[in-house]
């Protein structure tokens, strides 16, 4: 069958579908026999649903802006009819009988999903490489991360296996792979979206959302993802469909949360994103952002130990004499020694710093409108360098990796990685990250698209490919 996807993103191939130029079962062929070809070298996918997807053209909804798009649903997401195995070992058959409203919206968007795409052990790292299925290969250079933890989802995107997929944040878990793999990658305030169910243990930090190749993309997920009516917690953003003409305050921030500086072609793109934004005749000026960087780290460090200890806590409980290291790997569980050897208010103190940082992060826009900085602090790393297998220094060295992307999840706000530079010494591909107050999803959206005209990314393309 002739591949009918081309260079199309997914808002492209549903007009196509809708001007029966095409049909759902001729993309969706497509998407599987790109998948076919390209898993074997990357290792994004971790199930294979291509009948379902096949069922679903039959009845997916005939409108909607991605009626008959086909996708991959990360595998911390439930799906009915597919396992969810968490990246995880001890749950490689694990099935839950039903799905959240989340999955609900995306399946009545018109979306055809083909399977689960790799994540790390409850997507806690910044790298996707589980001792379930192995690492997940960076398609701009296989011997590098994806990033993490939709690492499958970016490699799928950016490959060109699939227009759009699944994603979602926590700590970075977006932007991070969109920044590794040269995507787009929104993650928005929190309560912004229907209901995941999000783990919570005193403070939720994940949201849902995608990594897409162009900003209509990301905004027509958005559209179809958030809460409306009478029970939304905030203003719905509706679809945004391009740039707005009102200049903007951008604050740009290069050093890390605890003062650190990121590598030198991350902080030359940084620079060069900053001067195109003033050259678009938006303010731009340094600023200092105002936070106790080490004290937010700890804090981060041991709520998300407490999600790691709440999310096994199933697993370890079923385990009876099988060993957790034959279940867990052993950064998981490090964390949880982590979250079960702290003091008994260990965990209430945390959080009570991280409530203090949203309240001074929501401060900060009394001055600004979006504040600059880079993803991360260096392209991504070599395979192995951040594995699961180094315990707590894995950890620490995400840690150092990632230390910009957190303050969003903490702060509930949203924030957009986009696909700006490259760097000359690598080729990789560098993000650009811009944040605003919560709820100003819409505004990041428009800088977005006048980025994306003023410096189109659409035709980069990685070094495994299906076109």
């Amino acid at each position: 069958m002739t591949d009918v996807l081309g260079d199309l993103d997914a808002t492209g191939i549903a007009e196509r579908i809708r001007a029966k130029d095409f049909t759902p079962q001729e993309a969706a062929e497509a998407a599987i026999a790109r998948i076919q070809r390209l898993n074997p070298q990357l290792n994004f996918l971790v199930t294979e649903a291509f009948d379902y997807g096949r069922e679903r053209t039959a009845s997916a909804p005939a409108s909607g802006p991605f009626a008959g798009v086909p996708t991959l649903i990360k595998d911390l997401l439930p799906l009915t009819g597919m396992p969810t195995k968490y990246g995880c070992r001890g749950l490689a058959n694990f099935q839950l009988p039903d799905q959240s409203p989340y999955a609900d919206a995306l399946l009545a968007s018109g979306l055809v999903p083909l399977g689960k795409s790799a994540t790390p052990e409850f997507g806690l790292t910044a790298t996707t490489e589980p001792l379930l299925g192995g690492p997940t290969r960076n398609p701009w250079d296989v011997n590098k991360s994806s990033g993490g933890s939709s690492g499958g989802a970016a490699v799928a995107v950016a490959s060109g296996a699939v227009p759009i997929a699944h994603a979602s944040d926590g700590g970075g878990s977006i932007r991070i792979p969109a920044s590794c793999n040269g995507l787009v990658g929104l993650k928005v305030s929190r309560d912004r979206t229907v209901d995941a169910r999000p783990l919570e243990v005193g403070v939720v930090l994940s949201v849902n959302g995608c990594v897409s190749r162009s900003v209509r993309d990301t905004a027509a997920w958005l559209a179809v993802s958030e809460q409306t009516g009478a029970g939304a917690q905030l203003a719905p953003v509706g679809m945004v469909g391009g740039a707005s003409r009102q200049r903007l305050r951008i604050g740009v921030s290069i050093r890390d949360l605890r003062g650190r500086d990121p590598e030198s072609d991350v902080r030359e793109a940084t620079e060069d994103a900053a001067t195109l934004c003033r050259d678009l005749g938006h303010s731009v000026r340094e600023m200092k952002l105002p936070f106790d960087g080490d004290a937010v780290a700890g804090a981060f460090t041991m709520v998300w130990a407490a999600v790691a200890a709440e999310a096994t806590k199933g697993l370890r409980a079923a385990a009876g004499n099988t060993p957790l290291d034959a279940l867990l790997e052993p950064m998981t569980i490090g964390l949880i020694n982590v979250s079960e050897n702290a003091a008994p208010d260990a965990l209430e103190r945390a959080v009570a710093v991280l409530r203090g940082v949203e309240s001074a992060y929501a401060a900060l826009f009394d001055d600004i409108d979006i504040l600059l900085t880079p993803v991360l602090t260096s392209t991504p790393p070599a395979l192995g360098e951040m594995g699961p297998a180094r315990g707590m220094d894995a950890f620490a060295r995400a840690e150092r990796y990632v230390g910009y992307t957190p303050l969003q999840n903490v702060a509930g706000a949203p924030a957009i990685s986009l696909p700006l530079a490259q760097s000359p010494q690598s080729g990789m591909p560098i993000g650009s990250h811009f944040a605003s107050a919560k709820g100003q999803e819409r505004r990041l959206l428009e800088l977005a698209y006048e980025l994306e005209q003023a410096k189109p990314w659409s035709s980069q393309k990685p070094a495994v490919h299906a076109a």
